[in-house]
């Protein structure tokens, strides 16, 4: 079922998703302060091709300069994308077929709010040492 909804996640809307995160990247790598936001853009990037399947977990490494990373990302951009999310979410939601599609949107919500400090791993061993 996982492979059914990804398959039509890619069509509908993760290319697109994909292809703006990955720009969104390229433009943040281009300087050295703004690598890590465009590493954050890149691993939401590919969260957002293939998003069933995979969950979002907290990294138990992540210091302090993720914390002010993720305040600086929430206030620049994070507040849009989420915000984009929720409205691209609630349209998908209006039929029986995209109401998957609208909650793998609302999934991608808190790491777009706060990426930094995040990790995405599969659904079935979201606890797995790395």
């Amino acid at each position: 079922m996982k492979t059914i909804l990804n398959v039509i996640w890619l069509v509908l809307s993760g290319f697109w998703l994909c292809l703006g995160y990955l720009a969104a990247g390229l433009l943040l790598c281009i300087t050295i302060i703004g690598i890590p936001f465009g590493l954050a853009a890149f691993r939401i990037g590919l969260y957002a091709l293939w998003p069933f399947g995979q969950t979002v977990v907290d990294r138990r490494d992540a210091g302090a300069a993720s914390c002010v990373g993720n305040v600086l990302w929430l206030v620049l951009a994070g507040w849009w994308l989420a915000i984009g999310h929720v409205v691209t979410g609630a349209a998908l939601c209006v039929t029986i077929i995209g109401i998957p599609l609208g909650i793998a949107n609302f999934k991608l919500i808190p790491v777009s709010l706060l990426p930094l400090g995040k990790e995405i791993v599969p659904t079935d061993r979201p606890f797995a040492p790395r």
